[in-house]
């Protein structure tokens, strides 16, 4: 029996990243890991500050995958507002974690204790901590859903934090093969070759090289039987255009 396709989706919360300010470099880390796990990062939105935009994004995205992954918007200030969106929806109130508060309190030296860095212990009742090694204030998780930091060194470890909890299937591998082969060129063989094994992702992905147009073909899949099969093929198929193609790569999916 095959194994269960474990899917996860990320929530990009944020005006920052929406208005071109902040580069968002939290979503490739994730993919890597969730892969690694045997967790297939299907979808990814970005939503501004907005209430309802965020909590019909979580509620639309909770129900869909097995895992939702929020970043952004737990902080102190007045904009962020994650925690009290994951609240509503799922219908929870909102209160000041007793263990979030003692770590911050525990941080804070008592006279530097403000009630916005306080903010930050808020999570829906009942929620479950995840740890924050690097600035203490932690995220958490309410059923399928994980509330994490923005900032890339926090959000990751704080992922770091709670992949052990996390439960997936076959990692997905990859094998990519570099042809000098123009990407007009390759589509109707390639996808002819996509109708052919449709269990298997077939991606084309152009690059320039010395001023030589090339098409790099990543074939996609946990089964690493029907991986080899196409990866022969791909290849077959390069040498029919163009001579024998670049040594290929292999490596697990990103």
């Amino acid at each position: 029996m095959p194994e269960k396709t474990v899917t996860a989706a990320v929530l990009i919360i944020g005006n920052e990243v929406l208005s071109g300010r902040t580069q968002d470099s939290n979503v490739q880390y994730l993919a890597q890991g969730l892969n690694d796990l045997g967790v297939r990062l299907k979808e990814v939105r970005v939503v501004p500050d907005v209430e309802d935009d965020i909590v019909a994004a979580v509620n639309a995205l909770r129900q869909r995958f097995d895992y939702l992954f929020t970043t952004g918007g737990i902080g102190p200030t007045h904009d962020d507002m994650t925690s009290a969106c994951i609240a509503k929806a799922f219908g929870l109130a909102l209160l000041r974690h007793p263990k979030a508060e003692v770590l911050l309190r525990d941080r804070y030296k008592p006279e530097d204790i403000t009630e916005a860095r306080l903010k930050m212990a808020e999570t829906p009742e009942g929620a479950s901590l995840i740890e924050n090694p690097v600035s203490v204030a932690p995220g958490y998780r309410v059923e399928n859903v994980f509330v994490l930091a923005g900032v890339p060194r926090i959000m990751q470890a704080m992922f770091d934090s709670l992949k052990g909890d996390l439960v997936g299937g076959a990692p997905v591998l990859s094998h990519s093969t570099d042809a000098y082969v123009p990407e007009g060129v390759v589509a109707g063989p390639l996808g002819e070759l996509q109708k052919a094994f449709p269990d298997v992702d077939i991606g084309s992905y152009p690059f320039v090289r010395s001023e030589r147009l090339g098409t790099c073909l990543v074939a996609r899949s946990p089964d690493q039987s029907r991986l080899d099969v196409v990866a022969d093929a791909i290849e077959a198929l390069v040498r029919d255009l163009a001579g024998e193609p670049n040594k290929p790569k292999e490596a697990k999916d990103s």
